[in-house]
């Protein structure tokens, strides 16, 4: 039996139908999904204004309890304005420091052979005389031991020492910083000297810092301001006993001691303020710092 044509038609009509109505009810849904977003959204929004609007009254009232706080501050200092300042006399002193000045040191380079080094009267003294120069003259060991005894001192450990600055017989002048490590040995010492001489600067390892650096002249410029410059030589007709001396001295200014690294003669005095003996005896120049270093640690009470 064969089916109506009409009764296919209707069939075909209805799934037609049937069809349009699925995809009608899925953009429903997908609309009504997008509404409950946008209300979502709408909803964190405006809890997000209500926690911004709560964070900015806390803002405020922790303001507004500074500026109290600092108006109650200011009343208190206000009521304490007549109270002076009393500063300790220990504080006082301990601000001031100590320089020391190396005058006439024997450090000279000299081409022996065929390499540069600092001349001495042990291994180049036939070289001297060759020159025509005395091999007595040349004693760089003095300066060497002289700055082992600044920087071994107690008062360079206590941090009073504030500079060394050490003037070579050809007026070459460069400065120690006090906690460089003076080498032990002299024959590093004098390597070091070559290098500093050479090179005008020592830098630390491994950094930027200038341990020892050639400096311009005169050295009165790089003094404290204020200071008190005392030179030291066995030919001073002025004698006194350091202990004594150093104890009169005020507490109020730096202090300079100017003393001699050479094996004969005597320092310039032109820029010193006093200039004294501490022995009837001639003494080195590093048993007269170690008289020197003593006296003041005495003073200061450094143990």
């Amino acid at each position: 039996m064969v089916r109506p044509f009409a009764v296919k038609g209707r069939g075909l009509k209805k799934r037609k139908k049937s069809k349009e109505e699925a995809y009608d009810d899925d953009d429903d849904q997908e609309q009504l999904e997008q509404h409950q977003e946008e209300e979502e959204a709408h909803d964190v929004d405006e809890e997000q204004l209500e926690q911004h609007l709560e964070e900015e009254k806390e803002e405020d009232g922790e303001q507004v309890n500074e500026e109290e706080d600092e108006k109650r501050a200011m009343a208190a200092v206000n009521e304490l304005q007549g109270i002076p300042k009393v500063v300790s006399k220990s504080n006082q002193s301990a601000r001031k420091s100590v320089v020391f000045v190396l005058e006439r040191a024997s450090l000279e380079v000299g081409k022996v052979g065929k390499s540069y080094a600092i001349l001495n009267s042990d291994d180049h003294a036939n070289f001297l005389r060759r020159h025509g120069k005395d091999p007595a003259s040349y004693r760089p060991d003095i300066v060497h031991q002289a700055l082992l005894a600044i920087l071994d001192s107690l008062l360079n450990k206590a941090g009073r020492l504030k500079a060394v600055y050490v003037k070579t017989e050809k007026g070459v002048l460069f400065e120690v910083k006090p906690y460089v490590r003076i080498p032990r040995t002299f024959k590093r010492f004098c390597g070091i000297m070559l290098q500093l001489l050479q090179k005008l600067s020592i830098s630390a390892v491994n950094k930027r810092e200038k341990l020892l650096r050639v400096i311009k002249n005169p050295v009165t410029q790089h003094l404290p301001v204020n200071c008190r410059r005392i030179g030291f030589s066995y030919s001073s007709e002025k004698l006194v006993k350091l202990r004594d001396y150093v104890s009169v001295v005020s507490d109020d200014d730096d202090l300079v001691f100017v003393v001699g690294a050479m094996a004969h003669g005597k320092i310039d005095n032109e820029y010193t303020d006093d200039f004294i003996a501490v022995s009837g005896y001639p003494l080195s120049a590093a048993c007269c710092i170690g008289r020197i270093c003593n006296a003041l640690e005495e003073k200061w009470n450094i143990l």
